[in-house]
């Protein structure tokens, strides 16, 4: 069962130009995502941002598939 991201992953054209962040913090997926890219686990991002939840993490990593399975390829 896949979280429900939409209450939590925000986009504010003013805010880190527009890109999406967790419940409007100035902390945006592909930071968290970069955070596990790096080789860190749940448990030290978590520690990292002390300020994010469980919830918030996994709503990042529903955002980005999300993203991806509406991503179209048009061919040239």
């Amino acid at each position: 069962m896949s979280i429900d991201y939409h209450n939590i992953i925000t986009i504010e054209p003013g805010k880190r130009s527009g890109k999406p962040c967790v419940r409007g913090l100035r902390i945006t997926v592909d930071d968290i995502l970069d955070c596990f890219a790096s080789g860190m686990t749940e448990q030290e991002v978590l520690e990292d941002y002390d300020y994010l939840t469980q919830d918030d993490v996994r709503a990042c990593f529903a955002y980005a598939a999300d993203r991806e399975r509406h991503t179209r390829v048009i061919a040239g």
